[in-house]
């Protein structure tokens, strides 16, 4: 007989943490948004599908810019997690799921 077991965690950060959070949340909903027009803009204007190597070389490009260099202080995991759940979500709508 096979028992399974849960286990629940209680997550109290530090102040800092909560700051590097929040900043991190707002970053990647940032680059959702900004990766969600560039590639609806190149579907509808020029019928081009936007893969996930040509949104992850315009974050760093958005990286690069000086108005979005914020987007260098977090970590790149969760952005480039993002571009993944998009790329996911993308292919599952032209799939017709």
């Amino acid at each position: 007989m096979k028992i399974e077991r849960a286990y629940k965690y209680r997550f109290y950060p530090t102040p800092e943490q909560e700051i590097l959070l929040a900043r991190t949340f707002g970053c990647v909903r940032f680059v959702w948004n900004a990766v969600l027009r560039y590639r609806t803009d190149a579907f509808y204007q020029r019928q081009e599908k936007i893969g996930y190597n040509d949104a992850s070389a315009f974050l760093t490009q958005l990286k690069k810019q000086p108005d979005t260099a914020f987007l260098a202080e977090v970590s790149s995991v969760p952005l480039q997690q993002c571009l993944r759940h998009q790329q996911s979500a993308f292919k599952h709508f032209f799939a017709k799921r």
